[in-house]
């Protein structure tokens, strides 16, 4: 495993667990004792976690891990999503994109379409480094919502948000989140992204959850919504069967291809 994708891995076990143990990421990643703790003292000195005598505890509950060490996380289940999420799209609508490593991967997936090009689409999204991606086609209008910048997630979160997003129409909005449950619903670690993702979906006539399948069955800091507001969710093959029923059962449509 490469040492960046292990930094972010750590990082995800670490916001799961509250704590992990050098022993345990000796056993669970492979690297070396020496390795390990270089990890995580590197991690510590960028403020991403609290080293303690024998392994490493979150900086907090609310815990967001950066968007550059979130990006070599599960790439190939977010390419998947973001490949069905992108064919629900059709010529002249009207896009949602909440912030995060896999609505970026549908921006890309949805850039890619040649069969875009003649009518566009328009993208309302919240996160800069999406909008910054997709002003590069012409065909596409992208309307940034404008709003205090989240610098881990290059989400933009407040009133601003809000303000714009009560004035317009969503044809869909695909919501990424760090947790769907079929108790919880769809959760997210930072109460601001949380209530924007809301407004979204329910400023859109069709809200979709993305979310690879590390994330079914968790639940993070703040509520979003449940089946009620996404009707749909979109992860990967590797859900479980069980991950299914579950929240086929609490009314989610959950597709995978």
């Amino acid at each position: 495993m490469k040492r960046a994708a292990r930094l972010a891995a750590i990082l995800d076990l670490l916001a799961a667990r509250g704590e992990v143990s050098v022993e345990d990421l000796v056993e669970r990643f492979g690297a070396s004792a020496a390795t390990t703790r270089r990890d995580l003292d590197s991690l510590a000195e960028r403020r991403l976690l609290t080293r303690t005598h024998g392994g490493a505890v979150a900086q907090s509950v609310a815990y967001e891990l950066p968007i550059r060490f979130r990006s070599h996380h599960a790439t190939g289940a977010k390419e998947q999503i973001a490949a069905v999420a992108a064919s629900l799209v059709e010529p002249g609508q009207v896009v949602g994109l909440s912030g995060g490593t896999t609505t970026n991967a549908i921006a890309t997936a949805l850039a890619a379409r040649d069969d875009l090009a003649d009518r566009g689409i328009t993208v309302v999204t919240n996160a800069v480094n999406i909008a910054a991606q997709l002003a590069m086609r012409p065909e596409f209008k992208v309307v940034v919502t404008g709003g205090v910048i989240h610098a881990r997630s290059f989400e933009l979160v407040g009133p601003f948000v809000e303000q714009l997003l009560g004035g317009i129409r969503l044809d869909v909005a695909f919501i990424g989140v760090n947790g769907l449950s079929a108790d919880s619903g769809a959760s997210t670690h930072d109460e601001a992204e949380a209530a924007v993702n809301r407004m979204m979906a329910q400023r859109s006539d069709q809200a979709v959850v993305v979310a690879d399948a590390s994330k079914i069955g968790c639940t993070a800091f703040a509520h979003v919504g449940g089946a009620d507001l996404f009707p749909l969710v979109i992860t990967d093959p590797a859900v479980t069967e069980d991950q299914r029923a579950a929240l086929a059962d609490a009314g989610f449509e959950v597709r995978t291809d």
